[in-house]
């Protein structure tokens, strides 16, 4: 078990859904939070409602400058979680190019902008913890999600890459794949989403997930299997049932 007392985590989109209630989780069991997010006052609020100490400093990871500039406010780390990411429901039949390579530049080329700092200093030191938030519809192509989909795919296959390089190091990966979870992202969907989740109790899931080790967790853990068993299926009957 993971004891989270001392230790000090920057969380990469704290500042609403998953994010605020999983920094609410670590300073809870003891840890110290740097909330990141491109505006700070969400972030300033939260901080102050939080039971430990928090520093907030602002990012956007879509400037690889600002990523450097957050990066060399924050002190040494022992964590990182990666939980920004932004979202547009749309078919290839109506494609919306901004909106495609948001996706894909916030959800993974994002994440490689972070990492490019964290990933380095952690091996140099051989110590430290990595999270990143994938999604369920990271497994396979889905109707509706393009963009989505494919940068949440490339996030696991990221993951998987920066576990095996590192499985010889005591630097811990750990990827989480959720399902749906009541947000302001999907709150743009218009269509019933099965096992849909507030954000305290998927907080709860990836908390236990990141204290007790191991590379995946993925939840709802029934909606995951449909996800899970479908990476099984050749593409013709997938398309069929899927789409």
């Amino acid at each position: 078990m993971r004891d989270f007392k001392g230790k000090r985590y920057w969380l990469v989109g704290a500042s609403e859904g998953l994010g605020r209630a999983l920094a609410v989780k670590l300073s809870q069991a003891g840890a110290e939070v740097i909330l990141s997010a491109r505006s700070t006052e969400r972030l300033d609020a939260l901080a102050a409602e939080l039971p430990g100490p928090a520093q907030v400093v602002a990012m956007d990871i879509a400037d690889r400058d600002s990523v450097a500039a957050a990066w060399g406010q924050l002190g040494q780390i022992d964590g990182m979680v990666f939980l920004a990411g932004v979202y547009w429901p749309q078919s290839a039949k109506a494609w919306n190019g901004p909106e495609v390579e948001a996706m894909f530049d916030i959800n993974l080329t994002g994440a490689a902008r972070v990492l490019a700092h964290v990933v380095p200093d952690f091996v140099a030191r051989d110590a430290g913890h990595i999270v990143l938030t994938g999604s369920l519809s990271g497994f396979r192509g889905l109707p509706g999600a393009i963009g989505y989909a494919a940068s949440k795919a490339g996030l696991y296959s990221l993951a998987e890459s920066l576990d095996g390089d590192l499985k010889d190091t005591s630097v811990d990966v750990q990827l989480v794949n959720p399902g749906f979870i009541r947000t302001r992202l999907t709150d743009k969907n218009d269509f019933t989403m099965p096992f849909i989740m507030d954000p305290e109790p998927a907080a709860q899931i990836f908390f236990d997930h990141m204290q007790r080790g191991g590379f995946a967790r993925h939840f709802p853990t029934l909606f995951s299997l449909v996800f899970r068993l479908s990476a099984f299926m050749p593409h013709a009957l997938y398309r069929r049932l899927f789409f």
